[in-house]
């Protein structure tokens, strides 16, 4: 029998990576889509409109943007990950087929990527959890 070498693609990784890499996800996607919610709810960074403009809270822009301010803080925390993730993807997957899809083409044609980006990465995060770097490892983490 003849030892054989793994090619480096298939070698474990360290063990420090997979919780880098998720808290790196969760924190930059958290980060960026609180932009979004600041937007809707507070006008700031351009606004809904480029001129600073803010959806009412009592509309649906309006729940959009507390969902995307507030889970998106949340998220970036890593407090209650996978319940804020799972609100997340519906809303994006929502925003999307509200919003995008009836403009018809495919998402690079109707600007519907970047909701569909944030499911698939909110659909991962559901999946995955907020890792060992996270308000939800030090609160509730049951091996402690």
């Amino acid at each position: 029998m003849t030892s054989t070498t793994l090619p480096a693609t298939s070698r474990p990784l360290p063990a420090w990576v997979v919780p880098t890499v998720i808290t790196i996800l969760r924190v930059a996607a958290g980060l960026m889509f609180m932009q979004h919610g600041a937007q809707k709810l507070f006008g700031v960074l351009g606004g809904v409109d480029g001129a600073g403009a803010s959806v009412p809270l009592a509309s649906l822009m309006g729940f959009g943007g507390v969902v995307e301010f507030f889970g998106g803080l949340l998220v970036a925390l890593g407090l209650f990950t996978r319940p804020v993730a799972a609100l997340a993807v519906v809303q994006m997957i929502a925003a999307y087929f509200m919003a995008h899809a009836p403009q018809g083409g495919l998402p690079v044609q109707n600007q519907g990527e970047l909701a569909l980006l944030y499911a698939a990465v909110f659909a991962a995060l559901v999946g995955l959890g907020a890792g060992p770097w996270s308000l939800d490892a030090v609160l509730f983490d049951r091996k402690r």
